[in-house]
């Protein structure tokens, strides 16, 4: 049922029945690294390229929430997702090795809830029996498309982040558990006028709190009705922005509030900022996230994934950072 332009509730609440989550060393050593199912040894997984290893995770990754999940690859009607790299080639040539219908999305960082949002719809829809939805980033990958090449070791200024090497896959039935998707809210893209590509938390912030006050007002909800709300990635300073939005808003975030960009890495790694990169909330959603949900620690949680929606090229040539975030209502039923 769409509530408005913005805003679907989900009157069949498409159940989460398998979900898989893998990182990189670094981010094995940080605050969760007890939920993550696998923690690889070496981000270039014996591939001759970054991008190549990104590929390797992504495909370790859907196929791990399929096998959680009981089922085979012909089980999964469809695949959704994304990633950083242009042309969403990560995800596309994972889908080519599936051979499985594929909906290829970008919505930068907030790709997880995006393809999340989507899948669940295709679901309480009965368009499809099962989906899978799933993306990743990688440091090395993303930091020599949008930044500059990791040979020169170019310094990085203080609100900068640290592009997760990592990524998450959540498998989407009708039936299956009682854990639920039961409202989705799709962002408007948000432009706060930030050129400095190192202060993606400042140019996403805006988009966050558009679409938290959307979703709170078309699910007739408050803060304190979610035992968590999560934004996708946008790191401390980032956070702070949104917080003193809201509370010109009147709405006040309060503990249950954090940022996966936040909860993924140890204050004492040198990220500045935090975590970014699709694979941030896609790693953080389908390991701490969902079993906290799956043991009864959250009852109801709303993920706001971010997203810069910059390039190489309109950066270069001095454009703005528009934002997007979208958020999604998880509950155990």
């Amino acid at each position: 049922m769409a509530i408005n332009k913005q805003t679907i509730i989900l009157k069949n609440k498409p159940r989460i029945i398998g979900h898989f989550s893998m990182v990189g060393p670094m981010e094995g050593k940080g605050p969760l690294k007890d939920y993550f199912d696998y923690i690889v040894k070496d981000d270039l997984m014996k591939q001759a390229s970054y991008e190549k290893s990104e590929r390797t995770m992504l495909e370790h990754i859907i196929f791990g929430a399929i096998d959680k999940a009981g089922y085979k690859i012909d089980d999964i009607e469809a695949m959704l997702g994304g990633d950083l790299l242009n042309q969403i080639v990560t995800s596309s040539f994972t889908a080519r090795k599936f051979k499985i219908t594929f909906i290829g999305l970008y919505s930068a960082c907030a790709t997880m809830a995006e393809s999340l949002a989507l899948g669940a719809i295709l679901v309480d829809n009965k368009v499809f029996k099962n989906v899978v939805a799933g993306t990743c980033s990688h440091f090395s990958s993303a930091e020599r498309q949008y930044r500059f090449p990791l040979e020169l070791g170019n310094q990085r200024p203080p609100t900068s982040q640290w592009t997760v090497t990592g990524g998450g896959a959540t498998v989407l039935s009708e039936t299956g558990s009682n854990i639920a998707i039961t409202a989705v809210t799709f962002g408007k893209v948000v432009d706060f006028g930030i050129k400095d590509v190192n202060n993606m938390g400042g140019a996403m912030a805006p988009a966050a709190c558009d679409t938290i006050l959307a979703h709170l007002k078309n699910t007739k909800t408050n803060v304190d009705d979610y035992d968590l709300i999560a934004t996708g990635d946008l790191g401390k300073l980032g956070s702070e922005i949104l917080v003193d939005l809201l509370e010109r808003e009147n709405i006040i975030l309060g503990q249950n509030y954090s940022d996966c960009g936040c909860l993924i890495f140890d204050k004492t790694e040198r990220v500045f900022m935090g975590g970014s990169g699709s694979g941030c909330s896609a790693s953080v959603l389908n390991s701490y996230i969902l079993k906290k949900l799956e043991a009864g620690n959250f009852k109801k949680v709303m993920l706001v994934a971010t997203g810069a929606l910059m390039s190489t090229t309109t950066s270069q040539q001095g454009e703005t950072i528009p934002g997007i975030a979208h958020a999604i209502t998880i509950e155990r039923l």
